[in-house]
C-alpha cells in the first residue's frame, strides 16, 4: 500500500474541496479522528445532516470490471447475490493496490468523491435505491479524518461532471 505523507493527505483533501467549490457544489464539513469502520464513524463523527454511507470497491472474478457500491451504512452487502444481480461471476473486494490504481484512495477513505480520480470512467457506480432517495449524503473527502454532507442533487451533478453513470438497484443484503 502506498505510504501517504500528512502533507499529501491535506493536499488531496484540499483538492477535492477545491473541485467542489469550482463546480459550485455546496457542502458541510466536519473534522474528526480517523475512522475505518461504520461503528467508529457512529462514535467519532460529530452529528451532521445526511444519510450515512458505506462504500465497497469490488471487482469481478477476472479483475476486468470494477465497481463502487454505495449503500447505507447499516446494510451488509451480499456479494454473491449482487454478482447474480449484475450477471457477473464472483464479485470480491478489490485490493488496496487496485483501489489506489482506480480511485486514488486508500482503504478507509473510499467514497463517492473518489470517482474524481477515475478520469477514464472505468469504475461503474452501483447505488442502493434506499440511499438514492435520501436528501443528503455523508461521505469522506478522500481522507477518513473529515466527513462532508452533500445534497443528493449535487451527488447527481458530481456523477455528471465526472462522466459516471450509475445503476440504482436494491443492493442485496446478507440474510
Amino acid at each position: 500500500m502506498k505510504d501517504v505523507s500528512p502533507a499529501a493527505v491535506i493536499e488531496c483533501e484540499m483538492d477535492i474541496c477545491a473541485f467542489l467549490e469550482q463546480h459550485n457544489i455546496e457542502f458541510e464539513r466536519t473534522d474528526h479522528p480517523p475512522v475505518y469502520t461504520c461503528e467508529q464513524a457512529e462514535r467519532l463523527v460529530p452529528p451532521m445532516r445526511g444519510a450515512d454511507t458505506k462504500n465497497l470497491f469490488v471487482r469481478d472474478k477476472k479483475g476486468r470490471s470494477h465497481f463502487l457500491v454505495i449503500v447505507g451504512y447499516e446494510k451488509s452487502v451480499d456479494l454473491k447475490a449482487l454478482s447474480r444481480e449484475l450477471g457477473l461471476a464472483g464479485l470480491s473486494l478489490g485490493s488496496a493496490d487496485q483501489l489506489q490504481h482506480h480511485l486514488g484512495v486508500d482503504p478507509g477513505s473510499v467514497s463517492l468523491l473518489a470517482i474524481t480520480n477515475d478520469r477514464l470512467s472505468q469504475v461503474e457506480i452501483i447505488i442502493d435505491e434506499t440511499l438514492w432517495v435520501a436528501d443528503r449524503w455523508k461521505c469522506h473527502p478522500l481522507v477518513n479524518t473529515s466527513t462532508l454532507s452533500l445534497s443528493r442533487n449535487d451527488v447527481e451533478r458530481i456523477l455528471n461532471i465526472t462522466n459516471h453513470a450509475c445503476r440504482v438497484i436494491d443492493v442485496p443484503e446478507q440474510p
